[in-house]
């Protein structure tokens, strides 16, 4: 049988798909755009987009198995929903889901309550499904490594409560491993969730010393007023998207993203190996640059 991948041209999906097929899993994903399709040999890809419905059916012939991934978007919550009634529509009962951690809590932002509401379609549904709720990727910070190393801010407004920062690669080895497990169990699994974080949870200050220690110059902390993060987003992205990346950081500066215990032992077991640490991220940003 077949694992369907949405979102696999994305940070995270792209390293599903290859951890997968290292795994000698048969994998097909789901694209808008199949012509810029780039994947290894043997991936299966179907054009479409999970509002398509005739694409998204065609899509789940043969599949036992979904990784459901969908962005942030203004129609976020209609994606996922749909999508998880033709998975059900189709006979597909073992799902991976990705959420976000903490999406219970912290339902003023929009993607939070989206994935919260997604959880509870997932468990009253009945689908057999891991729910993966990773912390802040680590590999948002590409985005803003050029603050970093020409003005010598780190500028996201991340607070001092601490945010457990996890590497894009984890989440997908993660994933990968949850979907198989789903796929190749003889019945019905219960629902598991699991927080996906690093190993380490760290402050603003803590986040601008370690790459003081990296740059061997200061980097200072641009401080936890979201105000500027808002205008900057808002120069390059829609203005609702900006605003709820605001709320989201006002989340972190009043909550933080703190892993429960026993989160990064049950993480390092799965994985049999130690997490990839923010540390070493920015020493592999810092000396490829």
């Amino acid at each position: 049988m077949t694992i369907l991948v949405t979102g696999a041209t994305g940070r995270v999906g792209r390293h599903v798909v290859d951890q997968l097929v290292k795994r000698g899993a048969n994998v097909r994903v789901l694209t808008r755009d199949a012509s810029k399709a780039d994947f290894p040999a043997g991936v299966e890809v179907a054009q479409g987009d999970l509002l398509d419905i005739d694409s998204l059916r065609s899509a789940f012939t043969g599949v036992s198995t979904l990784f459901l991934l969908n962005a942030v978007a203004s129609d976020e919550f209609t994606q996922a929903i749909i999508t998880l009634n033709v998975a059900r529509e189709t006979g597909v009962e073992r799902v991976v889901y990705l959420s976000v951690i903490h999406a219970d809590r912290f339902v003023n932002v929009p993607h939070f309550a989206v994935k919260s509401g997604a959880e509870r379609m997932i468990q009253q549904m009945g689908f057999s499904a891991t729910i993966l709720r990773p912390s802040y990727f680590i590999d948002n910070e590409h985005m803003i490594k050029d603050v970093i190393f020409n003005y010598g801010v780190y500028p996201m407004p991340i607070g001092s409560k601490g945010v457990a920062m996890v590497d894009a690669r984890d989440i997908a080895e993660v994933a990968a491993i949850e979907l198989i497990r789903r796929e190749q169990a003889p019945g019905k699994l219960p629902i598991e969730t699991i927080n996906l974080v690093g190993p380490d949870t760290l402050t603003g200050a803590d986040v601008a010393a370690i790459w003081s220690d990296v740059l061997g110059r200061p980097v200072n902390y641009g401080g936890d007023d979201p105000t500027g993060f808002e205008q900057n987003l808002a120069t390059f992205m829609p203005k609702w998207m900006a605003y709820e990346m605001r709320l989201m950081a006002e989340r972190y500066v009043s909550d933080g993203m703190i892993p429960e215990v026993g989160d990064v032992e049950r993480l390092t077991k799965v994985l049999g190996r130690p997490l990839h640490s923010y540390r070493n991220f920015a020493t592999e940003i810092a000396t490829s640059a």
